[in-house]
């Protein structure tokens, strides 16, 4: 676990706090208890000040070492274990607009993904805490098997293989992929990219870029989405496969007015909330019970509005 000291200020009126990054720095050596040893090696008696000394030293040195690898601050509420007291810690990957980035002005993690998540908390009486994970942690569930969150966002397709090692909520959102590229280029397919022999780009471990690997592509891999968008507006490639919310949100961004969705890519794709494997069915089960109440009562559609757009009539994950 990452305790509360050292993951950041906490954002009044939220609940939320600004990012932590995970792992952090020298986590690694904190948890080795190998290299915990603070009394000095000398080839004679110690003072009985130098004892008390390295004692109290070695003490502060353990309580830090338990904060950073875990300690004992978890709790279960309603049935539900956290790893942390008084919070639902997720993992996500930053930035991934409309669903997860964090805001510029008041440094709090917002976003489509954000505001369900929050709903589950709400219904825990905790507070959702964001950690910034690496993508490629949480699409193999190392990040939930090391105890770093209780749940994941970030906009992740349900895929066979990833539910074999997580546990996932029911879906709670319908994707697509798009092709974004210049306005006027003569493109409206992955036929028309291939017969152009035009660069195609993609985001890291994504199933858009699984997607068009699948079609005989061979696409220039950004790290994430900002980099993929960059990418494109500086000419490293021609045109992008992304989620069609994100795309969407792009499209908002007068800097972005050259460019514009030139194909939908229907791959039939769903979005769910990951838990660890076995670990906490209750979570998986308050979590299901939460999206559908939010689809029922109004709750999910002006979520939806709000991040994305007008919501169209089916949206919302198999609602």
């Amino acid at each position: 676990m990452i305790a509360t000291s050292i993951s950041g200020k906490r954002i009044s009126g939220s609940g939320h706090v600004r990012p932590v990054r995970w792992p952090l720095p020298g986590a690694g050596a904190a948890c080795d208890s190998s290299l915990i040893s603070n009394t000095p090696k000398t080839g004679g008696r110690v003072s009985r000040g130098t004892v008390r000394w390295a004692l109290g030293a070695g003490l502060a040195a353990l309580a830090l070492t338990a904060s950073a690898c875990g300690g004992d601050e978890g709790a279960t509420v309603q049935g539900v274990k956290l790893i942390e007291k008084g919070a639902l810690t997720s993992c996500t990957h930053l930035p991934y607009p409309p669903f997860q980035s964090e805001d510029k002005k008041s440094g709090k993690v917002v976003g489509f993904d954000v505001d369900i998540i929050d709903l589950v908390a709400k219904k825990l009486g905790v507070t959702q805490k964001v950690v910034d994970t690496p993508f490629e942690t949480m699409k193999t569930g190392a990040a939930l098997n090391a105890g770093k969150c209780d749940i994941q966002m970030g906009g992740m397709t349900i895929k066979p293989d990833r539910v074999k090692f997580m546990d996932v909520s029911d879906p709670y959102f319908d994707a697509t992929q798009s092709l974004m590229a210049k306005k006027g280029g003569g493109v409206a397919s992955l036929d028309d990219v291939k017969a152009k022999k035009l660069k195609l780009g993609s985001q890291a471990g994504t199933t858009g870029e699984d997607y068009v690997k699948g079609k005989g592509f061979d696409p220039r891999s950004f790290d994430n989405s900002n980099a993929e968008l960059n990418g494109l507006r500086t000419g490293q490639v021609d045109v992008i496969v992304q989620d069609d919310p994100v795309v969407k949100g792009w499209l908002k961004d007068p800097a972005n007015s050259a460019y514009e969705i030139v194909a939908n890519l229907n791959t039939g794709e769903q979005y769910g909330m990951w838990m660890r494997k076995g670990h906490n069915p209750e979570l998986v089960k308050l979590t299901d019970q939460v999206i559908a109440q939010a689809k029922s009562d109004g709750t999910y559609k002006k979520i939806y509005e709000k991040w994305i757009g007008p919501m169209p009539a089916g949206a919302g994950g198999g609602s």
